[in-house]
């Protein structure tokens, strides 16, 4: 039988009633938070391997999935799939790197032009960011 879910929008088990941390619409948002978050902690091994230390995660980056959830429309949809392609280049290049490390190869360059992917990747996205002051979601263009 196909039975939709029925907690869609209700607090998770565990969360105090009224602490509004599973309002609709934030249960998506936390899972992009999520991508982000992870996404970043496998850039880190990918920048270690490379040879440079990690970047420290700013309150821009940290803010990113909850600024794309404020903005909506078109620049959310567009956010998330841009982790979602993030997501597929990184994931094997750093399986790669890591098998590569583990036959005792240096992955520092491999690792490095990695690691120069996901930047330009993310910082395109990070320009998804609207202006301050503007929804985004009101926006046609």
């Amino acid at each position: 039988m196909n039975v939709p879910p029925t907690d869609l929008g209700t607090p998770n088990p565990g969360a105090l009633p009224g602490s509004g941390r599973a309002q609709f619409g934030q249960a998506a948002t936390s899972a992009l938070g999520m991508k982000w978050s992870a996404l970043h902690d496998a850039a880190a091994v990918v920048a270690t391997l490379s040879g440079i230390a990690p970047e420290p995660m700013t309150p821009p980056l940290r803010n990113f999935p909850a600024i794309m959830r404020d903005a909506g429309g078109w620049r959310r949809a567009m956010a998330e799939q841009g982790i979602e392609d993030i997501s597929a280049f990184m994931e094997p290049g750093i399986s790669a790197l890591l098998e590569v490390h583990a036959r005792g190869v240096n992955p520092a360059a491999p690792a490095l032009a990695l690691w120069q992917e996901f930047i330009a990747a993310r910082d395109a996205l990070l320009a998804l960011s609207p202006p301050p002051g503007d929804t985004g979601s009101m926006r046609s263009a």
